[in-house]
């Protein structure tokens, strides 16, 4: 028996990974009756998986949670992460790993574009033409060494692959290195890669074997649905749809799998769902092709890559703004002034989004702008989320931007020590007169500290002590919301790919506006 709740969910879900939808279109997408959608809407919409602002309906980034249950299951992300991500700065080439998903190809690692005019990277989440691209061939025949794609994507791209096999022989995945025609030929780049990228072969298949030990799901995706679903239901009746939840829930409970699949027993556990609500779920997963019923006894579970397919291209690709702007927007509407995000360069900080309030009398700061960061509160918070050793040293006599600004280097380091036990940075006409800006900190999944927002208002506009009572409750909420978005998009492969600082991309002037 099939959870029809579920179904008509995840349909809605596969219309909007192709491209942001009213309701209306959402109908005509899916076959499914307005009332339907409505109610299926509202239940994503509640859950955190959609944004509705109306009629429009947009994925949000903590449906990641859905992909992050198979990339951390599957293990693979995590296991090949660093040898891909060395390979491609060893190489200077785009680098992808592929897994075969029915006629297709569906990348499962990314490393990021390589910075030049014309970068060629694919999104974690693309589902390839597996005969019309090199690992497509490994995977057809699985006695190739290698394979090429000359051109058969798209015109100007060329890659050679190489699989990755099991301790059985079978390929399990393949790793491509891809280029341009403007920098390589076709026989070019296979001198330059296919022998490096035959060395580093067996250290990935050393690799892949101990994915075990490195895999594993988020251990609250799952629950969350299902203790945020009760509360729910109480609350919206009819208009929530508690099957659905679990449904999902039972998803992401599948990312526990380490290699063999898991009974229903298993899921129950993981979800703390009774064993007749898994088994219709797992049934309906089956029947949808998100999950394969198979192991030695024909009782295990395990999720296939098809669930990538569910709005994962779209979300691995976001930047770091593009994730903070909703909750921005949504502070500057609780508090009436401007909200931006900023992260850490060198003794600056650089604005990478920003949602200004309307006024006559308003700040000038847009995407790029730099200040000192020892005179804002970003940049205060930003170096009490560096461990002490890693601070950089703040001189006496640095420069009075006001008559306020503090430029002693003990007086300084006081402050940043009293804003890594607070939380919080308040800063009052120090970076200009009449300014005054309060931050909070934003972490990476990680729980490092990699960017900072901020409200800022001008000091007319009642007292700073009146600003921290009535806007910090606020910013400190938006920060966490930025900061559970970019957890869930924290899946190893995917977050490195989006250049968020404190990850395997590196430097925090990765981070993209």
């Amino acid at each position: 028996m099939s959870v029809g709740p579920l179904e008509r969910g995840l349909a809605v879900l596969r219309a909007l990974s192709a491209r942001d939808l009213d309701r209306g279109a959402l109908v005509r997408a899916t076959g499914l009756a307005r009332a339907t959608v409505d109610r299926v809407v509202a239940t994503l919409d509640r859950l955190g998986l959609v944004r509705a602002d109306g009629r429009e309906v947009a994925l949000a980034p903590r449906l990641m949670a859905l992909s992050g249950a198979y990339l951390r299951g599957s293990g693979i992300p995590a296991a090949l992460g660093p040898p891909v991500g060395r390979l491609a700065d060893e190489l200077d080439e785009s680098v992808s790993v592929g897994v075969p998903d029915g006629d297709g190809v569906r990348v499962v690692l990314q490393t990021a574009a390589r910075r030049r005019t014309m970068s060629l990277a694919f999104r974690v989440g693309d589902l390839l033409p597996a005969d019309r691209c090199a690992p497509g061939a490994l995977f057809a025949d699985g006695t190739l060494e290698w394979a090429a794609d000359e051109e058969l994507i798209e015109p100007g791209l060329i890659a050679v692959a190489v699989p990755v096999r099991d301790g059985a022989g079978s390929t399990v995945c393949a790793v491509s290195v891809a280029s341009h025609t403007s920098r390589h030929t076709p026989r070019s780049l296979r001198e330059a890669v296919l022998p490096r990228l035959r060395e580093v072969g067996g250290a990935m298949e050393a690799a892949l074997a101990g994915r075990s030990a490195v895999n594993g799901a988020d251990p609250v995706a799952g629950a969350a649905f299902v203790d945020a679903s009760a509360g729910l239901k109480r609350e919206l009746g009819p208009d929530f749809l508690q099957s659905l939840a679990r449904g999902l829930a039972v998803l992401c409970g599948l990312g526990a799998d380490r290699g063999e699949g898991l009974t229903l027993t298993a899921v129950s556990e993981a979800t703390g769902l009774a064993r007749a609500t898994v088994r219709r779920s797992l049934l309906t997963l089956v029947h949808l092709g998100y999950v394969e019923r198979g192991g030695p006894d024909g009782h295990h579970f395990r999720l296939l890559p098809r669930v990538l397919e569910l709005g994962c291209a779209r979300l691995s690709s976001l930047g770091p703004a593009e994730v903070a702007r909703p909750h921005l927007a949504r502070l500057v509407a609780r508090t009436g002034e401007s909200a931006s995000m900023a992260v850490l360069d060198g003794a600056d900080i650089r604005y990478v989004a920003r949602v200004p309030t309307v006024r006559i009398m308003s700040i000038d700061i847009t995407v790029g702008t730099r200040f000192p960061a020892y005179a804002t509160s970003m940049g205060r918070v930003l170096l009490a989320g560096l461990a002490p050793g890693e601070r950089p040293p703040l001189p006496d006599g640095l420069p009075a931007l006001t008559p306020n600004t503090v430029t002693s280097a003990a007086e300084l380091t006081r402050i940043v020590e009293r804003c890594a036990a607070d939380g919080y940075a308040l800063v009052a006409e120090e970076l200009e007169a009449g300014l005054r800006s309060l931050a909070v900190p934003v972490r990476g999944a990680d729980g490092r500290v990699v960017a900072a927002v901020n409200v800022a208002q001008h000091a007319g506009r009642g007292s700073a002590e009146e600003m921290v009572r009535v806007v910090l409750p606020a910013l400190r909420a938006a920060g966490a919301g930025i900061s559970a978005d970019l957890g869930v998009l924290g899946v190893p492969g995917v977050l490195g790919a989006l250049g968020v600082p404190g990850h395997s991309s590196g430097a925090m002037s990765a981070v993209r506006p």
